[in-house]
């Protein structure tokens, strides 16, 4: 792999192998001293277009732990409010000898296109574009569900709520699959994409019904600032319909766990005390992202030393 624009394009070799190396990684957070001299001399740029706090802090602590030089860089208070175009912003960071470009765009294919002009070169990262694909995310995601279910050959993951603006949901539904999990969305028909029918998932429009089978449940948060109408009829009957309550989590199999990819909205698409129960391992997706990220960027820069 040169690049990581989407988790479509990663074969099940190539996913273990990034969970595995994130396995070794995760072990570094424990440690006093969580620095490893890896990625000594590189450039990495974080080049963030939308706002972000998760995201861009753990690509910064996963580069910095490597040893890493990091860059990082807001659309905000930079050239782009002037105007300035993706391409002479890229070009610009390159003559600045950026070896890699974490890249979040609220346009769909923005890092598709950085990492294939011509005018491009080094690794590109994608962090998430506009509601396409949000590749680390979603490997995180399996990162998580692999320390706590095992092989996920089998497994029956279940992702909940705004599937439509939703791009950590089609980002797993792709990885997931690749690596053998069955995952089945479940959202008002509203909230499903056109062209659903062509992913490898299975839908539903009850969640009572999908929870007592599942070994995970994903809940997402709705994506209000990307709504330009009406979707569902209130907060309070989405809740109702599609929030994961105390009640529901308790109907789950024992060993099944409660995830979130944040951030949330409490009391709307999960309660507070599902949020913060044993069973969520929410916080535990944000320790196991740095992990993850520390290993995609090994993989992507560390060469064949």
């Amino acid at each position: 792999m040169k690049h990581l624009l989407s988790t479509g394009d990663v074969t099940r070799d190539e996913a273990t192998l990034i969970l595995d190396t994130a396995d070794e990684l995760l072990a570094v957070a424990q440690r006093p001293i969580k620095k490893l001299p890896t990625l000594r001399g590189r450039t990495v740029v974080n080049l963030f277009f939308e706002d972000s706090t998760r995201t861009r802090i753990s690509f910064e602590a996963a580069a910095k732990r490597l040893s890493a030089d990091v860059i990082n860089f807001s659309a905000k208070g930079s050239s782009v409010s002037k105007g300035e175009s993706l391409k002479d912003t890229a070009l610009t960071l390159q003559a600045m000898g950026a070896d890699a470009v974490v890249i979040r765009h609220h346009a769909s294919g923005a890092p598709y296109r950085l990492a294939h002009a011509e005018w491009s070169y080094g690794a590109v990262i994608n962090a998430g574009d506009g509601s396409h694909e949000h590749p680390t995310q979603a490997l995180l995601d399996a990162f998580t569900m692999r320390r706590h279910l095992g092989d996920l050959d089998g497994k029956r993951i279940t992702i909940v709520g705004d599937v439509l603006h939703s791009r950590v949901a089609r980002s797993n539904a792709l990885l997931l699959h690749t690596l053998g999990a069955h995952v089945t969305l479940v959202a008002p028909p509203t909230l499903l994409p056109v062209g659903v029918d062509t992913w490898p998932v299975s839908t539903s429009y009850d969640l009572d019904a999908e929870v007592e089978k599942a070994d995970a449940v994903m809940m997402l948060r709705v994506q209000r600032e990307r709504m330009n109408a009406s979707y569902f009829p209130s907060a309070r009957e989405y809740s109702r319909r599609y929030g994961l309550d105390q009640a529901r989590m308790n109907r789950m199999p024992v060993h099944a766990i409660v995830m979130h990819p944040g951030p949330m909205n409490r009391g709307m698409e999960i309660s507070a005390d599902v949020a913060d129960s044993g069973r969520s391992v929410i916080v535990e997706q944000v320790t196991n992202g740095v992990a993850v990220r520390m290993a995609v960027l090994y993989l992507l820069l560390g060469g064949e030393q």
